[in-house]
């Protein structure tokens, strides 16, 4: 009898404490891929194929309950989905995960992961979604000061107070996110804050921000910027190198006065609120996490846009007060997609698009970063509140990426893809690409009537030797060889297709005036679509 009562006891104890561990899953993470960095989801690659709810879509689950089937139907894989302070945390210390919880199931439902917007002590800038025990006693919380002591809406980021409230509520959310969600991992990444900035001033004034203002610029920044003096984002250097790369003294005698030098002081303090928030809710369940910006306008100065936020001139400034913050993030409304994708993706930040203008450029726009960035995803704004029109061609090209995943992490990281999207309308040359031992001239469509909507770009992959795969819309390339007086090359196969389960699934075989009688392959405008062209050499 105690020898079988023995027996039952050990084998309480390997479901109790065994079985939890072997089925403990690893949490989703970021790896270095030669040149990329990939976002690792069940140990393997994973592309974001998201959207980002509008800001307040997911308050109620019954409001979400139609739009997850709505969601996966546009070819999703990954939705953006504010979660707010003021509902998980309604009383001090006293949390409340009901509609986490029910969101978390919606997304498993419809098998589709979640990556949360933490928003909390700042939401485009002002402090809106607070609980009400905090906006309502400003004496312990208290917010940033305009020149004349008058409060704004906005917590200042020099108050313990303040920063230990958002601490322990995140703490607490990531805690349960583990405790609910660890084995099925739902949930991949986290955005702390949403665009964190100063509007309309460009620094708070409170007598204890003035008083840090004048005191020497931390050691820390001080010891970052020495220690990494070569590496610095060069519009960055260049203030530091106006003062002669002084590397003691007050802000304003180090960088300069005016508001560049606000923003700078500014930026400082907003990434080291930010890194406690993140390193408390590290500390539960280690999740990615990651920081948005809202860009600059051109033309607009500190205050006059959400300045200090994590804005490229800024990238030097977070990565040292926040390293615990994974990567930073540009929210891109402007038309120069690709200039603003390019200011982020350097110095080894990660490509991530959060939110992206809504409208038909998404389709092409998605293409280029991932082919030319190796971006981690991408995500339209409101994307539940998008109509047919706009939506179509997104679900379009996700498609696209869907088929191409496991072709896309195969050649991520070696120099063997490229995004393919034009400048803008004062583009008039074919684009130039070198690749794959070729050279490869790109002409973009334009509508003969230059008010029209006429999307064009795309991606391509060198896939083997003399062979590329191309996805996209409205596109035209010939290819040349990279060295004058190289044999000549020519088209020995154009050929429409997909793929499925990563293998190619062939289409149509292009030629005569498909392909301008063997001269150039094309991606006729209107319609996204993926081909495979190999190349043979002749003289």
């Amino acid at each position: 009898m105690k020898i079988k009562t023995k027996v039952l006891t050990l084998a309480v104890a390997w479901v109790i404490f065994i079985t939890p561990v072997c089925a403990q899953q690893p949490v989703p993470s970021l790896r270095k891929q030669g040149t990329a960095t990939q976002l690792i989801v069940d140990g393997k690659p994973f592309l974001a194929l998201a959207g980002e709810l509008g800001n307040s879509t997911s308050s109620s689950a019954d409001y979400m309950r139609p739009i997850w089937a709505k969601l996966a139907a546009m070819n999703l894989n990954t939705v953006l989905i504010p979660v707010y302070w003021e509902l998980i945390e309604p009383s001090e210390g006293k949390f409340d995960f009901t509609l986490v919880d029910a969101l978390i199931k919606g997304a498993r439902e419809h098998k589709l992961r979640l990556v949360p917007l933490w928003f909390a002590s700042w939401k485009n800038s002002m402090s809106s979604y607070a609980p009400a025990w905090v906006k309502t006693n400003h004496r312990r919380f208290p917010r940033s000061q305009d020149k004349n002591g008058v409060g704004m809406e906005i917590l200042s980021t020099f108050s313990k107070e303040n920063v230990e409230a958002d601490a322990r509520a995140f703490t607490a959310f990531m805690r349960h996110l583990r405790e609910v969600d660890a084995n099925e991992r739902t949930v991949i990444m986290v955005q702390v804050e949403n665009e964190v900035g100063m509007i309309p001033d460009s620094r708070d004034r409170s007598p204890e921000a003035n008083a840090l203002f004048n005191q020497p610029v931390p050691v820390e920044l001080m010891n970052y910027l020495q220690q990494n003096k070569e590496q610095l984002i060069p519009e960055f250097r260049t203030v530091w190198a106006t003062n002669g790369f002084r590397n003691r003294g007050s802000w304003e005698e180090i960088f300069g006065r005016g508001p560049a030098t606000d923003e700078l002081f500014m930026a400082w303090y907003f990434a080291r609120f930010v890194n406690r928030v993140a390193e408390a809710g590290k500390s539960e369940y280690a999740l990615p996490m990651f920081v948005n910006a809202a860009l600059v306008r051109p033309g607009h100065l500190p205050g006059q846009y959400p300045s200090a936020g994590p804005l490229p001139h800024l990238i030097d400034i977070w990565r040292a007060g926040a390293p615990k913050i994974d990567f930073l993030s540009p929210d891109i409304y402007f038309t120069n997609f690709a200039e603003w994708v390019r200011k982020y993706h350097r110095s080894g930040n990660p490509i991530f698009i959060p939110e992206a203008m809504p409208g038909a450029m998404n389709s092409v726009n998605a293409l280029y970063a991932v082919g030319e960035h190796d971006a981690l995803g991408f995500s339209p704004f409101s994307i539940e509140s998008l109509d047919e029109t706009t939506t179509t061609p997104l679900t379009q090209s996700y498609d696209l990426l869907r088929q191409l995943t496991p072709l896309i992490f195969e050649h991520q990281g070696k120099g063997e893809m490229a995004g393919l999207l034009s400048e803008g309308p004062e583009q008039r040359l074919p684009q130039q690409l070198r690749l794959g031992g070729y050279v490869l001239n790109i002409t973009f469509d334009r509508p003969a009537n230059p008010t029209a909507d006429l999307v064009s770009g795309g991606l391509v992959i060198a896939s083997g030797p003399g062979e590329f795969v191309f996805a996209g819309t409205g596109l035209t390339v010939t290819f040349e060889v990279e060295t004058p007086g190289d044999p000549l090359v020519g088209l020995l196969a154009v050929d429409e297709g997909g793929f499925r389960d990563g293998q190619w699934q062939q289409g149509r075989r292009l030629n005569g005036d498909q392909t301008h009688q063997g001269r150039h392959m094309r991606l006729p405008p209107g319609k996204l679509g993926i081909q495979r062209v190999k190349l043979y050499r002749y003289r």
